[in-house]
C-alpha cells in the first residue's frame, strides 16, 4: 500500500499480521486480513482510526513479545520512554530499545511511541527519526 511515509507491505499467515514492511513484496495477493489491514492504516494516516483490531502473530522472543504488548498498552497520542518501559518490565532500557528495534509490525504495534528520556531516541523504519516524528505529529504529539 501507499502511505505517507512510504509505500509499505503487510504480511499474514495463519490468520493474523505477522510483519509490515517499508517497501513494495514481490508477490502480492489478496486477503480478507490484508484488506481489513490497509483499511485500518489508511483510516489511521486520515486521522479517523485510533486502534487496530487485528489478529497480531509478531515472531520474536518472550521478552521482546512483553515489549511489544507493553507498546500496545500506550495509547494514541501517547509517549512512554525506554526507561519508564524498563522499570515496567524489570529490564534496561537497552534491552528494550533492541526491542522497538526488532518490532516485526511497526505502525500497528507503535514502536514509534517510545523515546528516550533526553529526546526522540531511534527508529529503525523506513526514513528513521524523520518518519517517527511524522507519526508522532499525526497523533497530535507536540514535540
Amino acid at each position: 500500500m501507499h502511505s505517507p511515509v512510504g509505500d509499505i507491505t503487510i504480511a499474514i499467515d495463519g490468520g493474523s499480521v505477522v510483519s509490515l514492511d517499508w517497501g513494495w513484496a514481490r508477490d502480492q495477493a489478496v486477503d480478507d486480513l490484508l484488506l481489513k489491514a490497509k483499511t485500518r492504516l489508511d483510516d489511521y494516516f486520515d486521522g479517523g482510526s485510533r486502534a487496530f483490531d487485528l489478529p497480531l502473530q509478531p515472531a520474536g522472543t518472550e521478552f521482546q513479545r512483553r515489549v511489544w504488548s507493553l507498546m500496545q498498552e500506550i495509547p494514541y497520542g501517547g509517549t512512554m520512554t525506554y526507561g519508564e518501559m524498563s522499570d515496567r518490565l524489570n529490564s534496561s532500557a537497552r534491552a528494550v530499545g533492541m526491542a522497538c528495534g526488532a518490532n516485526p509490525i511497526p505502525l500497528i504495534i507503535p514502536c514509534h511511541r517510545v523515546l528516550a528520556a533526553n529526546g526522540m531516541g531511534g527508529y529503525s523504519g523506513d526514513g528513521g527519526v524523520e518518519t517517527k516524528v511524522a507519526l508522532l505529529r499525526l497523533e497530535g504529539v507536540v514535540l
